[in-house]
């Protein structure tokens, strides 16, 4: 790299200093699966501590059950073990269980569409919601509206910064330009962790389908990898950085070169990997091009001019965008301050672990402003 400013994401990040009240603020927390009980598992490391106090965990529930815990701890037992005790989930248990007084939230640590449907409505009723689901400021721009009037009615906020980049500081750095008077002229990313690692791996010698298995046992990918691989995903996040930027783009107007071969995305999930070697021979080829020109592949996400568009680049080896490891997302931003050469944010994009912290650092933000 020749220049650019990077930001590399190696902790909780700063949070603005102000009085934190009294009473924790009342959580109630949707998902239990890896990235639910990463948040369970953190919130339970806090008891005892200044950071626990600030939050109690009041509800929580799955696909399965709902729950009042007695404690984090016993929540993170009892998720795991899906005691067949447990009532039914609910939707509507969740108001009640937050109450009607202070600072409550709802974290909302599922892919449900059930649940980003209520998006709106908690917040209107004065319950902020904190999401790493792209759903909701991912998708139509009608429902994107709707989360910010409902912010504006019940005075609450939306807590996204897991929805992009697993809390890497990408929204909100954009957001501070913008604050701050500039203006963002473009954005360009690999906003995908497994399509990261995927194409930081492969080798062109080698069959890529054997690395998408590899991707999927490792949990980098969705259990059917065509979700990664047709760049819808990548749809979503970079509509969540444009809408961010002051680009108010709907879903259809983004340009998405899907990976998946038409005939592999007729298959039904049971047949996709016995037919995922159909992938190897075009890929192979695409590899063989870039190698030639001494480029590398990259999954790129574009928001330039008022249009944005996914697909797989070829790219010099110095580009900003060419860099990496492993599951980290790489983001460029170029705006007026930083016009000849970019912002660059670099982080693990995937995990758990990551983006549970991301949901944790937006819930105690909003604690902290009151």
């Amino acid at each position: 790299m020749s220049g650019e400013v990077v930001i590399a994401h190696i902790g909780v990040a700063a949070r603005p200093q102000s009085r934190v009240a009294d009473v924790p603020a009342r959580i109630a927390l949707l998902g239990t699966g890896t990235v639910g009980s990463a948040v369970l598992a953190r919130l339970a490391g806090w008891d005892g501590t200044r950071l626990g106090e600030r939050l109690s965990l009041h509800y929580v529930a799955n696909s399965r059950f709902g729950f009042r815990p007695a404690s984090t701890a016993e929540a993170a037992a009892r998720a795991v073990s899906g005691v067949a005790s447990h009532a039914p989930p609910s939707l509507d248990a969740v108001a009640v269980a937050l109450g009607t007084q202070g600072t409550r939230i709802v974290i909302d640590a599922t892919a449900s569409e059930a649940v980003t449907e209520r998006h709106a409505a908690w917040l209107a009723d004065g319950i902020h919601v904190v999401t790493a689901c792209k759903l909701g400021q991912g998708t139509s721009l009608a429902r994107w509206h709707e989360i910010r009037e409902a912010c504006a009615l019940g005075g609450t906020r939306y807590g996204d910064s897991a929805t992009v980049g697993a809390g890497l500081p990408l929204l909100r750095s954009i957001r501070a330009l913008q604050a701050g008077g500039d203006r963002i002229h473009a954005i360009a990313g690999v906003l995908s962790g497994s399509l990261a690692w995927l194409f930081n791996h492969y080798d062109g010698l080698r069959p890529f389908s054997g690395f998408v298995r590899q991707a999927r046992d490792a949990g980098y990918t969705e259990p059917d990898p065509r979700d990664d691989l047709s760049g819808e995903d990548v749809r979503r996040k970079i509509l969540i950085l444009a809408r961010a930027a002051g680009v108010a783009l709907d879903s259809a107007a983004v340009e998405v070169d899907s990976l998946v071969p038409q005939a592999l995305a007729a298959l039904s999930a049971a047949d996709v990997d016995a037919a995922l070697p159909e992938l190897d021979a075009p890929m192979r080829e695409r590899f063989a091009d870039a190698y030639k020109r001494g480029e590398k592949l990259r999954f790129i996400a574009r928001l330039e001019d008022g249009r944005a568009r996914v697909g797989l680049q070829s790219l010099p080896a110095d580009h900003p965008l060419a860099g990496g490891a492993g599951t980290d997302n790489r983001v460029a931003i170029w705006s007026d301050r930083y016009d000849r050469q970019p912002l660059v944010i670099q982080g693990p994009g995937a995990g758990a672990g990551v983006t549970a912290a991301g949901l944790l650092d937006d819930a105690l933000e909003i604690v902290a402003r009151g």
